[in-house]
């Protein structure tokens, strides 16, 4: 079975400008994806998809393969992950490669491990399903969320649970961000990652931190450093 990590990593990033290689914590981002990657060995290929030659030098320099530019459709602020997968996979298969497996990861996903990816890869196999990917538990029952009205109110969007106790409350889940592991004649029959037939691995709060400004980044070394490092 043939498998391939697809590391997305574009060069444009608005909010936290040249994002996915920043320092974070002594070395560029998106070495911990690569790294973790290849040290998984569960992948034929590990490859960065990118339109930037900053980012293609810095991957190569970590162990990835850069076998070909992303394309500026691919790269623009309305690509989709589903999209430069896509591409990623076309131009494999025109180049003569395919695979049945595979697994794409995020450049800013310093939280992921070996060990996180190789039971990612045993679900997705045994369980026949068509994505695995890590989730994190919502803290709060999101069934007592608060919804602004026009008129600057705030009430509860499901009333009916106000009394009931939150142990008796469905847990609900939300995407960590990390990486998608899925079955790859599946995702290019119906084109996207989440179908009916996905499974996910829970991972605590402390692996895991959306990055999307600064504070966010900050509160990410502070959690890395609380994992695997003495403060």
């Amino acid at each position: 079975m043939s498998c391939i990590a697809i590391i997305t990593a574009r060069g444009g990033s608005k909010r936290i400008p040249r994002k996915n290689i920043k320092d974070f914590l002594g070395k560029p981002i998106i070495a911990y994806s690569i790294e973790t990657a290849l040290a998984s060995k569960l992948f034929d290929e590990v490859m960065v998809s990118t339109d930037d030659p900053e980012i293609t030098q810095i991957a190569q320099k970590y162990g990835a393969k850069v076998p070909f530019q992303r394309s500026q459709k691919a790269s623009d602020d309305f690509a989709t992950t589903a999209e430069v997968i896509n591409e990623v996979l076309d131009t494999y298969q025109q180049l003569g490669r395919g695979f049945s497996t595979a697994c794409c990861i995020y450049p800013t996903a310093p939280f992921i491990s070996t060990e996180l990816l190789q039971q990612a890869s045993k679900i997705l196999k045994e369980g026949v399903f068509d994505t695995v990917f890590p989730v994190v538990r919502f803290s709060y029952p999101i069934q007592r969320c608060l919804v602004q009205t026009p008129e600057s109110k705030f009430i509860l969007r499901e009333p009916q649970y106000i009394n009931t106790r939150s142990q008796d409350l469905e847990p609900c889940f939300h995407d960590a961000g990390q990486f998608y592991f899925f079955d790859v004649p599946t995702f290019i029959r119906q084109g996207r990652l989440m179908t009916n037939n996905t499974s996910c691995i829970e991972i605590s709060e402390l692996a895991a931190q959306d990055i999307d400004n600064e504070q966010d980044w900050k509160l990410a070394e502070l959690k890395y450093q609380l994992l695997y490092e003495k403060l």
